[in-house]
């Protein structure tokens, strides 16, 4: 088996700017990205390898990529990163542009914005970019970052749509191929927050072999060696296990009629726990943990 040299950090999304913009909503700007306060940004430029590294966003999931590209570079700015660009990347025909292929060569960390990852598989599976993203995740001291949809798209197959209310109804969730970062995984985001638990146990029913995680909004794995997963961030993070499923009647029942699974185990990790992958055990963080911004006499 292949051990990545580099690290993936996959974030559930706050405030999403990219597909949770109602008529009534408008595109007004949000107050801030919630996550980058509680220290998920940070982590990812602390595991960069440069300490002036260079960060390429890249909006193209976003349905707004002009507000969400500048809402990460003053995020960046705030940690006194100041080489960031912005990758707005609309089309296939985008994605092999000979200079964008040139930043992306030389960027110690890509992050994938929020939106629809739907437009992240179809506009660059298969393409010169992201062979280049995998083959330098694979051999070097490489990240690649994710948040809503962009982490939802980082495995090798990601849900891509399916109503939460309706989820363990057969037929309703619909999964694809992903980027393919990381293989026997199934992840989904804001996952607490819009009750998306059936989601996830329906995609783990239908495949027990993969696991499933369900992150919440503020809530991060870093992933080292493809095998190691560390949550950062104040935000949950829910791990479903299909390995050890009795039964289910997913492949009996017709569409549109409800699914039953017996003996799924789940697990949920909060900051610093960290699961092994490989050996699919949960190692919980026992260590006494107090907010900074908390009075000494709610102690």
């Amino acid at each position: 088996m292949i051990i990545p040299k580099g690290k993936l950090v996959i974030i559930g999304g706050a405030v999403d700017l990219g597909t949770n913009i109602s008529d009534a909503e408008g595109l007004k700007k949000p107050d801030h990205l919630q996550f980058f306060e509680r220290g998920i940004l940070k982590r990812i430029i602390t595991e960069a390898a440069s300490e002036n590294p260079v960060v390429e966003v890249v909006t193209t999931a976003s349905q707004i990529p002009e507000l969400v590209g500048q809402e990460y570079i003053k995020a960046f700015n705030q940690l006194e990163v100041e080489n960031v660009n912005v990758l707005d990347i609309r089309s296939r025909e985008e994605a092999i542009r000979p200079d964008y292929l040139e930043r992306i060569k030389k960027a110690d960390v890509v992050m994938f914005t929020g939106g629809d990852q739907l437009r992240l598989s179809s506009i660059f599976g298969g393409t010169e970019f992201l062979a280049i993203l995998k083959e330098r995740y694979s051999d070097e001291n490489f990240v690649v970052a994710g948040t809503s949809a962009g982490a939802a798209a980082a495995s090798a197959n990601m849900i891509y749509r399916g109503q939460s209310n309706e989820a363990m109804i057969k037929g309703e969730v619909q999964i694809t191929a992903g980027l393919g970062f990381i293989d026997s995984v199934i992840i989904d985001t804001h996952f607490v927050q819009r009750g998306r638990i059936g989601r996830l146990f329906y995609a783990v029913a239908s495949n027990p072999g993969i696991l499933g995680i369900g992150l919440g909004e503020d809530a991060g794995l870093l992933i080292t060696e493809g095998k190691m997963m560390e949550a950062i961030g104040s935000g949950l993070t829910i791990v479903v296990d299909g390995r050890n499923i009795i039964e289910t009647n997913i492949y009996n029942v017709e569409l549109g009629m409800p699914v039953s699974v017996e003996n799924l185990k789940v697990h949920v990790m909060s900051i610093y726990d960290k699961f092994d992958l490989r050996q699919h055990k949960l190692h919980i963080n026992h260590a006494v943990t107090v907010p900074a911004e908390l009075p000494d006499n709610d102690l």
